[in-house]
């Protein structure tokens, strides 16, 4: 095997969650087509991830859309997963979705049971990110929104918010996928936001307002 593409980390049958596990928490990362999902998928992953990358052939022509990603080889066909250990009793369990509009049918199923979402948006093209977005919010899944670094003129969150027109109470935040540290960082910020929602929704339940 070549020494670059060893991965150490083990693949998901070598490594079984600990008998301690009790709540899999599902989160997904959506976005356009190759915005870095699965090198965020991948970086951050504790286990070997799963994935379907498939190499681009000329059936993609017409169909995709590669010019806005020079160089981009293959692409996810499904779904990446990987898995991240919280603490003794709860797991991570992380959702890569493919980025083609042909494969967009599958995003639904994604969501399903998924406890939050993060939408990578390339600052370079915001639009790709605006049908994710609107997924999400048809379908109530709570997200927060992280800017890939892809180098060059950088972008200001206020600029990137406005073009999205976020809610006010959806984080934004600026990443480097291919990091380890800044993917985890998202992921910290995601479930420091949902333990916020949860306890919004907590305060305005009726028992609580009476």
């Amino acid at each position: 095997m070549d020494s670059a593409s060893f991965d150490p980390r083990p693949a998901r049958a070598d490594a079984p969650l600990d008998s301690t596990a009790r709540q899999g928490l599902k989160i997904v990362v959506v976005g356009g087509f190759g915005v870095g999902k699965t090198t965020m998928v991948r970086s951050v992953s504790e286990i070997r991830p799963l994935d379907t990358e498939a190499t681009m052939t000329d059936a993609g022509v017409g169909v995709d859309d590669p010019g806005s990603v020079p160089g981009k080889s293959t692409t996810t066909v499904a779904f990446d997963f990987g898995r991240i250990t919280i603490d003794a009793e709860h797991v991570l369990y992380l959702f890569g979705a493919p980025g083609q509009e042909r494969f967009w049918f599958l995003w639904d199923r994604l969501f399903t049971g998924a406890l939050g979402a993060i939408v990578l948006v390339d600052p370079r093209r915001i639009a790709d990110c605006w049908y994710a977005i609107d997924r999400l919010e048809h379908q109530r899944t709570p997200f927060v929104v992280a800017c890939n670094d892809f180098g060059g003129h950088p972008h200001m969150p206020g600029d990137v918010r406005d073009a999205l027109d976020l809610d006010p109470g959806v984080p934004l935040l600026n990443c480097d996928a291919r990091s380890r540290e800044s993917s985890k960082r998202v992921l910290i910020t995601l479930v420091e936001h949902l333990y916020a929602e949860a306890a919004r929704r907590h305060d305005l339940t009726p028992e609580t307002a009476s």
